[in-house]
């Protein structure tokens, strides 16, 4: 049996009127790749922040976090000096070089000087930045930048390591160099635990994830099993203004559909027959279809809506 190393039980977090957080639960295993997805103010961020004890869960009898055997409520020393976090916003200090950003932290996790210039080098050459060590943070790039935030949060050689939204705005090389280091890092025994708006990334390196909503828990499971467990297997997406035209002879409701809420021209048909969706896109124009498998996006969608949910300011 896996090593849980967090247990999260009915928690809830109310800012006045919004529910950030309402009833959620989860278990985490030692080595594991745990992703949260949902839109903005779906919880995601709060909920990292009350495993690691910046943000107090509202008290609840049932109620329950354990991270590492400690309670972020009380605990939140104990789990910052064995924990690694890389928050949304690079948040360097741009006065001091590379270096000096790392030796800052390791004073504060109170680490010899040798053991900290020992480190710093270590997780420098893992991010690939080892030539990089005496450079001043405006001088690196965004995907450097991304990665130094990275390497500080691992000076300190965690057992668990939290992102929020680790790759947001980088480019794809950067993205899939930061998901190999996950995976190493994983492989080392870290447990890795993090949010993130692409669903490829949840794809690639997540083991499990959590589909979040308003506070609360919508799907969770492996990210490659989820689609075929809750989604139709095939999406024929449709442009036009009314496909309808061409399909008088179908049934609105022979199969499940839905038009695009800021668009009034793409229209998403989903079923498991192929070859009824063929059928349809057969008589559709040349060039204003497009028919294939269905992915976590799908899923994602039909968990979470489509409409854009602006009102939550909580993340």
């Amino acid at each position: 049996m896996a090593d849980i190393v967090i247990t999260v039980e009915n928690v809830i977090k109310h800012y006045r009127e919004v529910k950030a957080v309402n009833g959620l639960s989860f278990t985490i295993d030692r080595s594991e790749c745990f992703g949260f997805l949902g839109p903005n103010g779906a919880g995601k961020t709060t909920m990292l922040k009350m495993l690691y004890g910046k943000c107090l869960r509202n008290k609840v009898t049932e109620s329950k976090i354990s991270v590492l055997d400690f309670d972020p409520q009380n605990q939140s020393l104990q789990i910052k000096n064995c924990s690694g976090v890389v928050p949304q916003d690079n948040n360097l200090d741009v006065e001091l070089n590379v270096e000096q950003n790392l030796q800052v932290f390791g004073k504060l996790y109170g680490m010899t000087t040798k053991d900290t210039n020992q480190r710093i080098g270590e997780w420098l050459d893992f991010m690939e930045l080892g030539d990089k060590r005496r450079a001043k943070i405006r001088e690196l790039s965004g995907g450097m930048q991304r990665r130094l935030v990275i390497a500080r949060a691992l000076l300190n050689n965690p057992r668990l390591l939290i992102l929020d939204e680790p790759t947001t705005g980088l480019d794809p090389q950067v993205r899939h160099l930061i998901w190999d280091k996950l995976r190493q890092l994983k492989a080392r025994g870290v447990t890795v635990v993090l949010t993130t708006h692409y669903m490829e990334e949840a794809f690639q390196i997540c083991d499990r994830i959590i589909i979040m909503h308003n506070g609360q828990k919508v799907l969770e499971g492996k990210p490659q099993e989820l689609p075929q467990r809750e989604i139709e297997k095939y999406v024929l997406e449709v442009c036009g203004k009314d496909p309808w035209q061409f399909l008088k002879d179908i049934s609105q409701d022979a199969l499940r559909w839905e038009k695009t809420p800021a668009s009034e021209d793409r229209f998403m048909f989903y079923g498991n027959d192929l070859n009824q969706l063929k059928e349809i896109s057969d008589r559709l124009p040349a060039g204003k279809y497009f028919l294939r498998q269905a992915n976590l996006e799908d899923l994602f969608m039909k968990a979470t809506g489509r409409e854009l949910n602006e009102d939550q300011v909580i993340s």
